[in-house]
Parts: C-alpha cells; sequence; structure tokens
C-alpha cells in the first residue's frame, strides 16, 4: 500500500477518536463534573495518539511537516462535519462549505511543486 495510502486511513481512524475525545462528552457528560469528562475524553485520545504518531511517522518519510499538518486539517474537518450533523444532531451550515473551499486554497499552496 501507498505510503500516503497508509497516512490518510491512519489519520482518519485517528481522528475519529480525536473528535469523539474532544467533543462527545459535551452530549453525554455534560451533567458530569469537568474533571470525569476530561480523564474519559484523554482515555479516548489514547487511541487517537496510537493511531496518529504513527501516521505521521509514516507520512513524514514522503510528505513534508506542511503537508503532513494541512492533510490532517482536511481530515478532520471531513471527519467533523458527519460527526457534527449525525452524531450532535448539529445542522449543517454553509460555513463548512467555505472552510473547506479555503482548505483547498491551502492544500494547493502546500502541495505545489
Amino acid at each position: 500500500m501507498p505510503v500516503i495510502a497508509k497516512t490518510i486511513i491512519l489519520l482518519v481512524c485517528s481522528n475519529v477518536f480525536m473528535t469523539f475525545a474532544w467533543y462527545a462528552h459535551l452530549r453525554h457528560l455534560s451533567q458530569k463534573p469537568w474533571i470525569v469528562a476530561a480523564l474519559v475524553s484523554w482515555g479516548i485520545a489514547l487511541f487517537e495518539y496510537l493511531l496518529q504518531v504513527p501516521a505521521n511517522r509514516i507520512g513524514h518519510t514522503q510528505l513534508q511537516l506542511g503537508q503532513l499538518k494541512i492533510m490532517q486539517e482536511v481530515i478532520t474537518l471531513s471527519v467533523f462535519v458527519p460527526f457534527a450533523a449525525l452524531y450532535m444532531k448539529e445542522p449543517v451550515r454553509l460555513n463548512y462549505l467555505w472552510a473547506a473551499l479555503c482548505m483547498c486554497g491551502a492544500v494547493y499552496f502546500m502541495f505545489r511543486r
């Protein structure tokens, strides 16, 4: 499997864990003390790091650091929008489209030769 494909797959999986660690407590633990939410989030984030660290190590063999970062941001938005809509029941707004268009520009500038 190509390095970039491995990197993307690992980063997508990492982002799923990251998004749940960062935001799922708002839905399920809002009545608990913040320390409980923080500890649960840290537990989930461990799995994020177990995927993110190898993804960045693999990706850095062929990608520059800035390219890895903007790839991460695009993946983050791609994971976050369905999470917000399907899991958190938030409305999908046009702002996500504008953010994605801005990211397209960022991708262009980071990956151009």
